[in-house]
């Protein structure tokens, strides 16, 4: 591994590169080319790799990222779904060894099989991207939900999105979104990010999230598919109370808002209370508690 040229965030390099291929950003593919040093830096400091881990990066793009990862872990994994970019990638990353690039999309994935393929078992993997804003939440749910337990994910999204999955109960950002991740993942935002960092500019503020998955992940959920049922209908209609989304889900009958009320109270929720006030502790005893009085 040689390190004799300007490294690919330098915006010198940067703009060689895009001139030297003719590339232009595609919209399509929510494509905005990480330009920063100091950024690039501080997600891979978040992601606190270590030599002997495995980096899976999503959107490698022209390779900025890639390089900085590639410095400190024992091999990076770079998923990406533009194959005009697969060349320049061959070019920009000719220094490491340590490096494969996929050209696929990292959602026809399977990314258990793929471990056990490259013979990374037993490794600690941890996934590290700058995900396109309009593909963020497949991506970052299909990762924590996958088979593969990575131990955490540090990525870089738009900032409303990365408020919305750290969001606590009572704020307004809280939704079926947070609750959907922090069942699985501790989450924080570990620094926002202008849009001067990229080119081109995106209308957006971003910021870098870390996801770290937790020992108890998905404790207290019996069952999944009926707790997420309650997720879903309690946050139908934001602006309603949390009563009203149950019954437009159970049925709007006397003997139905009574068993609800019953539920509430034993769970410590207000009769008035809106989803976005419900911790997720509440939500969990709530669906073992009305799975009891409704469908057993």
């Amino acid at each position: 591994m040689t390190q004799n040229r300007l490294s690919i965030s330098d915006p010198i390099r940067t703009n060689d590169i895009l001139r030297k291929y003719k590339l232009r950003a595609k919209k399509s593919l929510g494509q905005n080319f990480l330009t920063s040093e100091k950024v690039l830096n501080d997600i891979v400091d978040a992601s606190q790799l270590k030599p002997d881990e495995i980096a899976i990066e999503i959107g490698p793009g022209i390779g900025a990222l890639t390089e900085k990862l590639a410095q400190v872990a024992e091999k990076v994994f770079a998923f990406e779904i533009d194959d005009n970019l697969i060349p320049i990638l061959v070019d920009t990353l000719s220094d490491y060894d340590n490096i494969e690039v996929f050209n696929e999309d990292i959602l026809n994935v399977d990314l258990d099989q793929f471990v056990k393929d490259h013979g990374i078992e037993g490794k600690t993997i941890k996934v590290v991207a700058n995900l396109p804003y309009y593909i963020t939440t497949p991506i970052m749910l299909n990762l924590i939900n996958s088979d593969y337990p990575f131990q955490s994910l540090v990525l870089m999204m738009q900032k409303e999105v990365a408020e919305r999955i750290t969001a606590d109960p009572g704020h307004r950002q809280y939704g079926s979104l947070t609750i959907g991740v922090q069942t699985l993942m501790k989450t924080r935002i570990d620094r926002i990010v202008g849009k001067n960092s990229f080119v081109p500019r995106p209308k957006v503020d971003s910021a870098v999230v870390v996801l770290e998955r937790l020992e108890n992940a998905g404790e207290g959920i019996d069952d999944p598919k009926y707790f997420n049922k309650l997720i879903r209908s309690s946050f139908a209609q934001k602006r309603k109370s949390l009563m009203n989304n149950l019954l437009n889900w159970k049925g709007r009958t006397d003997e139905n808002r009574a068993k609800i009320t019953q539920v509430f109270e034993d769970c410590g929720v207000a009769d008035n209370a809106r989803a976005e006030q419900v911790s997720i502790d509440q939500f969990k005893q709530m669906a073992i508690d009305l799975a009891a009085k409704f469908d057993k």
